[in-house]
């Protein structure tokens, strides 16, 4: 992605000063757009869910586009954080009555999805801060352990989101939470596990 087409996004999210979470998270791997992206997401849901009127909502529906077009630039095909962008804009446009389109970003989410098993296999697990010693300790010596009880979790999780893509456009209400939980569930390490959470986790609450 170019310098100018980055700046696009920039001044909404962090103008144009890096800051201390920028800078660990590209010391640990990530690029900027892992971190703009995240934070458009974050700013998108935030906009929605503050207020059900006009402004907010063409606010929200921006900024998805902008993570859209951000997803589509910088982020291989197959990356699952392209369906949720998909994902978001297809509950925009069903509530904004435009169903055709919103069930070809809905076909479009869950085509992407097929492949977050391959993600989740493949995505970046770095230590966490422990409370103590001792739990370093356990995590470095039962590695391969900890990792795969990890995938197992972000596994049920991705499995969660993937019925939720299943109903973005019947009008009912979605079978689990999502944005309200990313909270909780985000890591503080910039690894796989935090991109791959994000798919699943940043998604309306509708």
């Amino acid at each position: 992605m170019s310098f100018t087409t980055m700046n696009t996004f920039e001044p909404l999210i962090w103008g144009f000063k890096p800051d201390t979470e920028m800078r660990v998270a590209l010391e640990a791997g990530w690029r900027r757009s892992d971190v703009i992206w995240e934070r458009v997401m974050e700013r998108a849901l935030e906009a929605w869910s503050d207020s059900p009127r006009k402004p907010a909502r063409a606010r929200a529906r921006r900024l998805f586009r902008q993570a859209d077009i951000l997803a589509r630039i910088c982020f291989d095909a197959k990356d699952p954080r392209r369906a949720t962008v998909a994902a978001n804009l297809a509950v925009v446009h069903r509530a904004s009555g435009e169903q055709e389109r919103a069930v070809r970003q809905q076909c479009r989410a869950l085509q992407i999805w097929k492949d977050v098993p391959r993600a989740i296999d493949d995505m970046q697990v770095l230590p966490r801060s422990r409370s103590s010693l001792f739990h370093l300790r356990m995590e470095a010596l039962h590695r391969d352990t900890y990792h795969s009880n990890l995938r197992t979790r972000i596994s049920r999780i991705a499995a969660e989101t993937e019925e939720t893509l299943r109903t973005l456009t019947n009008g009912q209400p979605t079978p689990h939470r999502h944005a309200s939980r990313w909270r909780g569930e985000r890591p503080t390490v910039y690894d796989g596990t935090r991109k791959v959470l994000g798919a699943c986790l940043l998604i309306l609450d509708e």
